[in-house]
């Protein structure tokens, strides 16, 4: 289900510590950062690894962290496919440690923090050797637990060993973001080395100190701030990773802090779209007839200002791509992004749609062309765009005069609350694909354009006073 504001994030005027950057992990593009640790740090398993994750699936194994000597000797952090995180490491082909969470962990719009703290050291009683904390709080139900061995490894410090984040060596990999990615070699910590709860907000954050941390032989920190090297650890310690199949485009702005909208895989009626780019791009398949999908952050309907972008990827001569925004949720058949009274689009074709009805209004869109929407929820008006051309010669910045604006938005929703999406009205015959853009691009930017706030990057200026759709912005418009 579509969420108004996301997990884990603060509102109000003590924001705190604000992170920049994260990795955006596309499993189709087999994409992990990995290293081989040129000497040896703590080999009784004394360590804490510490980042935050936003997931983009929720039934599929997915590799967090991986440490392997060998087939025998190997750990492993991962997302399973029931949605439970579980931790495992093998000894001489055995289990040595396996916990494994009754908690699921199937929000993809939201931000964990995960801490896993060891420490193998025999005078260390067994229930003491491994704890796990999400958003600062340690987890202690588990469906399956079977404590770590007294003097054993979990061979992220390793130099026989190989490292990687958000895969198994060559399979597995995680469809994601990670941000603040930590490895404190030699020491178990608590969460409070690496955030707190916001004093007005009660949300858990992170530091700011984290680059003060003693992070011993093995440690490092990755920021994800340097996009030609996203594997750059700024510890000190020059502990790099390599970046595999990872590319510029992969930094993305989406963060622990600041949460940019992606689209919804929960909102998926017919199970027939597929996601990549961290849910930011989106396939039709068959049996797509009148399907929609939508945003994972809803827009309030009766205030603010809000700008998007979809680049139009795919489409066959039997597809009917409806781009705009809706109420939610939507459980119906034949109702598509303009079906309902409360649903507005633009077509394919050039036409508006509302309340199932089609009518004259711009150019029509084919492959590769970029549409803005730009939604003044305040004056109750929407605008589309075409490759930064307002369609009707729309003015979004024309206030309650509303100068060539699409619709005058005049029904709101039971909850409250818009949703950007598309559909594709197919009937089971063609294909779409879309790639949205809220601020955080799943594509390559040619002139890189920010929102009066200064947040996200489109390829078009957002109109003077619209923004993009993340939760800072969002926190700020309600407060």
């Amino acid at each position: 289900m579509s969420i108004i504001i996301p997990a884990n994030s603060a509102t109000g005027n003590n924001l705190g510590y604000q992170v920049t950057n994260s990795v955006r992990f596309n499993s189709s593009s087999s994409e992990s950062l990995s290293r081989d640790p040129s000497s040896s740090g703590s080999l009784i398993g004394t360590n804490t690894i510490s980042f935050w994750v936003k997931r983009s699936t929720d039934n599929t194994e997915a590799f967090l962290v991986y440490a392997i000597y060998d087939a025998n000797y190997r750990f492993k952090a991962t997302f399973l496919a029931n949605g439970k995180l579980q931790l495992n490491t093998i000894i001489g082909g055995s289990n040595n440690l396996v916990y494994e969470t009754n908690r699921l962990f199937r929000d993809t719009s939201a931000w964990y923090h995960l801490v896993f703290a060891f420490d193998g050291r025999l005078a260390v009683s067994a229930g003491d050797r491994c704890r796990i904390y999400v958003n600062g709080v340690e987890e202690t139900s588990f469906s399956t637990e079977t404590n770590m061995g007294s003097d054993t490894s979990n061979f992220m410090s390793d130099k026989d060993a190989d490292v990687y984040i958000g895969a198994q060596a060559t399979g597995n990999f995680f469809d994601g973001y990670i941000s603040e990615f930590v490895f404190i070699d030699e020491q178990q910590l608590t969460p409070t080395s690496f955030g707190e709860f916001n004093a007005d907000s009660g949300v858990w954050q992170p530091l700011e100190s984290v680059a003060d941390l003693t992070f011993g032989t093995n440690g490092f920190y990755l920021d994800f701030q340097d996009s030609s090297a996203l594997g750059n650890d700024v510890s000190g310690n020059n502990n790099d990773y390599t970046a595999n199949n990872l590319a510029a485009i992969d930094q993305s702005t989406d963060t622990c802090t600041n949460n940019f909208a992606t689209m919804n895989p929960l909102e998926n009626f017919y199970s027939n779209f597929t996601f990549s780019q961290g849910n930011l791009s989106v396939v039709s398949g068959a049996n797509g007839y009148f399907s929609p999908i939508l945003s994972t952050i809803g827009i309030p309907a009766t205030s603010g200002k809000w700008y998007c972008e979809v680049k139009f990827d795919v489409a066959s001569t039997t597809v009917y791509s409806f781009i705009g925004i809706t109420g939610s949720p939507i459980t119906q058949t034949n109702l598509n992004i303009g079906g309902r009274t409360y649903g507005y689009a633009y077509i394919y074709n050039g036409q508006k749609y509302n309340n199932n009805s089609g009518s004259s209004y711009g150019n029509g869109y084919v492959e590769g062309d970029i549409i803005g929407i730009a939604v003044d929820a305040t004056n109750s008006k929407i605008y589309f765009s075409k490759n930064g051309t307002w369609q009707n010669s729309g003015n979004p910045e024309s206030g309650s005069t509303g100068t060539g604006a699409a619709f005058t938005i005049s029904t709101t929703p039971t909850q409250g609350f818009y949703f950007f999406g598309c559909s594709d009205d197919n009937n089971g015959t063609g294909t779409s694909a879309w790639s949205w853009n809220f601020g955080n691009p799943p594509y390559a930017i040619s002139s890189g354009n920010a929102d009066g706030n200064g947040r996200g990057n489109f390829e078009y200026a957002p109109p003077s006073g619209y923004l993009s759709l993340c939760s800072l912005n969002l926190s700020e418009a309600l407060s």
